[in-house]
């Protein structure tokens, strides 16, 4: 199944997507393969793993390159090696991180075996998590496959659910293949359904849920210590544990 998070800076989009990795290794739904596609690369931090290179910088190399690949490597060859390397591995998430945009020239067949690339990696993985930017740019270059579910992240704000409305509307105007889209508010008062109905309505997004504000989250941001370990009786770890039952493990 593959998942995207999308949604604006500062909404708490990594937070969430840490927390669903989370809930899916507690119900044993692993491996999970899990893909940074935010320019502002932090999900690494929220998992607890460390990063040595990113796609961007690889793609930016293999462009500069001069000559041959070394190894009597054919270029397709190197490419996919170089890509394969760039995985993180963990025993039950492994992480490919994108990085930025890329810098100026032809990218064509580098983008075109990274197509490639995520396709096959994807198929080893029952759960692939794509953490991605509100413009959805690497779903817009179609560099990912297809969506099941596009989890819509937005802060508890008239604002947050307008610009959340917009991802739907970029979806439907690059004519994204996506499945189920669902809305979800953070750091959300008891009435926020009540408070924002019209907004939510008008997004035409279905809603999914809402994370409270969580005093524990924001101690573990304090601290640098990856959102993942957070205890079972965190409030936006049990949030996200009924939206994952909701939405992705529902029968």
């Amino acid at each position: 199944m593959n998942i995207a998070v999308a949604g604006k800076g500062g909404t708490g989009k990594t937070t969430f997507t840490s927390l669903l990795t989370r809930t899916l290794i507690k119900n044993g739904e692993t491996p999970i393969l899990a893909v940074d596609a935010d320019a502002n690369a932090n999900l690494n931090e929220a998992l607890g793993m460390d990063i040595y290179t990113t796609i961007t910088k690889l793609l930016n190399e293999f462009k500069e390159m001069k000559g041959r690949p070394p190894g009597g490597m054919d270029k397709a060859s190197y490419v996919e090696y170089q890509l394969k390397s760039s995985i993180v591995e963990e025993e039950d998430v492994d992480l490919l991180v994108m990085g930025g945009p890329t810098g100026p020239g032809c990218y064509c067949y580098p983008n075109d075996l990274l197509k490639g690339f995520l396709s096959d990696l994807s198929d080893n993985y029952p759960y692939v998590l794509l953490d991605n930017e509100a413009g959805l740019e690497h779903l817009s270059r179609r560099t990912t496959q297809d969506i099941d579910i596009l989890f819509v992240i937005s802060d508890a704000s008239a604002r947050g659910i307008r610009s959340a409305g917009r991802v739907k509307d970029i979806v439907e105007d690059i004519k994204l293949n996506i499945d189920q889209l669902y809305l979800i508010i953070t750091k959300a008062p008891d009435n926020v359904t009540e408070a924002l109905g019209d907004e939510i309505k008008k997004t035409g997004l279905e809603m999914a849920g809402t994370i409270p504000h969580d005093p524990k989250v924001a101690e573990y941001d304090l601290h640098g210590n990856p959102l993942i370990e957070l205890p079972d009786d965190s409030l936006a770890v049990k949030a996200v544990e009924e939206i994952v039952g909701k939405t992705i493990l529902a029968d």
